[in-house]
């Protein structure tokens, strides 16, 4: 009997022994076993959601392709071809990114579905992250590191919104960071009418470093600080006590939201496809910038971006994609507030050159509103009285009553108790211009130079024409062309006299139209069909040469 009841003990242990090594081992199990199409993407996937916002991301659109980012001949895979790997080769590889990181990386169904996903069906987006990296991963690796923070968190940004600065979620996360109002607010990021620090790179960056040091700090544990970084504390937290207080994310996945379930082996995936791009043969779409292509500029004034762009001939969409923290294109700087304007390198000199003109150009619209308005203020009305005539109303105010009528379109002299009356009108503005055949109004493109030519008269006869000290005209601006005693000339388009420039190294298109006077950046582009302003070292550009 004894001996019985020893075999039914051992046999219990051993049963015990087993399902132990099973339930410590289902982590393991989930690496090891064959990853051939155990686990697929889901088409509502948030993640597949935000790679996709980068095909609709404007500054994309129509990009002159960049010699200097194309990618080197490694004779290692054909231009198109798409590498594929056993599963082998992936663990491999992803034990190797764990000796350098204190990050756990491990490879599984799941994981390989997400290297698949930016390996192989969203290939040339995933190129796009890999260009926009190039502008963004400096400053994420610089707050890393000074964070004392793991550098592979930087692929964090990439599946939270792929990068994309002006990305938002269902949920309402918005910025390249992902930040939800309440935590972006608890972080110091101000978010107003006009200005959304979510979307600012640089301080959303800092943020989420903070984000990711408390988290952390109540974790111990890189994956679960990541996924709480997706779905917050709070869901790791309830997930952990419902697995009974395992602290290991694949012991808990299956109590996290759905979303979160596939962020951390997401991440997982990124950070290998970005680490081992070219064995993928991918390398980056660039967007038009580089880190090194961008310059900051502190504005303590209000700032329009769309004048910027008009003044500039800088395209809207590309201030916007530097500067996205600003919802309605304005910086609302004040003595009291600076704010950070990022602009092309390119741009800087001229903006500062020209500064206070930006600052107080107005479009011929605001001119228009702004002189409507002074008319408004000059104009006084007076309210007729029982037993008042306009005789005695004229008196009263200085003026005749002839004016008056004229004022109200009055016939006779009638007029009734209660009706509002013209008393006093703005006079009309003098000019010296008789006909419109005396004005023209400034393109896009145009310089002082060309207007001359173009009605034959002098640089210098515009400059005085005008009251002007400098050759600075602006896209609206209304130029007298002419004296007004001067007969109309019919207006001919002459041939101008062209002289061909051989680009060197270091040339801008900024360079080149400074050494020729008289002509601008969009003309140079124009005459040459350039899309962009990337220029090659030896290429000729036509220049027309202009009598100053």
């Amino acid at each position: 009997m004894c001996y019985k009841a020893v075999i039914i003990t051992l046999f219990f242990l051993q049963q015990l022994f087993f399902s132990g090594y099973i339930f410590s081992s289902e982590k393991n199990n989930l690496s090891d076993k064959n990853t051939e199409s155990t686990f697929v993407i889901k088409p509502d996937d948030p993640i597949v959601a935000m790679l996709d916002s980068l095909a609709n991301l404007k500054v994309f659109r129509n990009l002159e392709l960049r010699t200097d980012t194309l990618p080197p001949i490694t004779g290692r895979f054909s231009a198109g071809f798409v590498p594929e790997y056993c599963d082998s080769v992936y663990k491999a590889r992803l034990e190797k990114l764990n000796r350098y990181s204190p990050i756990e990386f491990e490879y599984n169904s799941i994981v390989k579905s997400y290297i698949d996903l930016y390996s192989k069906r969203r290939r040339y987006l995933t190129e796009r992250i890999m260009g926009l990296a190039e502008l963004y991963f400096p400053y994420f690796e610089e707050q890393l590191d000074r964070h004392n923070l793991p550098l592979e968190l930087k692929y964090i940004a990439v599946i939270e919104s792929a990068l994309n600065p002006v990305a938002r979620s269902r949920a309402g996360a918005t910025g390249i960071w992902q930040f939800m109002y309440g935590t972006g607010r608890l972080y110091g990021l101000e978010v107003n009418s006009y200005v959304d620090d979510r979307s600012d790179v640089i301080k959303s960056t800092i943020a989420a470093c903070e984000h990711f040091v408390d988290l952390y700090n109540i974790y111990d544990d890189w994956q679960l600080a990541i996924a709480a970084y997706n779905s917050g504390a709070g869901n790791v937290n309830r997930a952990i006590r419902r697995s009974g207080g395992v602290k290991d994310f694949w012991s808990i996945r299956g109590f996290l939201p759905r979303e979160t379930n596939n962020y951390v082996p997401a991440f997982l995936a990124v950070t290998y496809v970005m680490e081992y791009s070219d064995h993928h043969n991918l390398y980056p779409a660039p967007p038009p910038f580089t880190d090194i292509e961008i310059d900051t500029l502190h504005i303590n004034r209000v700032l329009s971006l769309r004048n910027v762009s008009k003044l500039l001939d800088i395209p809207l969409d590309h201030l916007r994609y530097l500067n996205p923290s600003f919802r309605q294109n304005i910086i609302p700087g004040s003595a009291d507030k600076t704010y950070v304007f990022r602009i092309p390198k390119e741009y800087s000199g001229l903006f500062v050159s020209n500064e206070e003109k930006i600052y107080n150009y107005k479009t011929p619209e605001e001119i228009r509103q702004e002189e409507k308005a002074a008319r408004l203020a000059e104009t006084t009305v007076h309210v007729v009285r029982r037993g008042e005539v306009l005789g005695t109303i004229a008196q009263r105010y200085g003026c005749t009553v002839r004016e008056i009528q004229r004022w109200n379109n009055l016939r006779g002299t009638l007029i009734r108790p209660g009706q509002r009356l013209v008393v006093r009108a703005p006079q009309p503005v003098k000019t010296n211009i008789v006909t419109d055949n005396n004005v023209h109004v400034v393109r896009s493109g145009e310089s002082l130079g060309i207007i001359a030519n173009r009605y034959r008269v002098s640089v210098n006869d515009l400059k005085a024409l005008n009251n002007l000290t400098g050759t600075t005209i602006y896209p609206g601006q209304h130029l007298v062309v002419r004296h007004p005693e001067n007969k109309k000339i019919k207006e001919t388009k002459e041939e101008f006299t062209y002289i061909y420039h051989q680009v060197q190294q270091g040339d801008t298109l900024w360079d080149i139209a400074n050494k020729y006077p008289g002509n601008t950046i969009s003309q140079i582009r124009e005459l040459n069909n350039l899309s962009g302003n990337v220029l090659i070292p030896g290429q000729k550009l036509k220049i027309p040469v202009i009598e100053q």
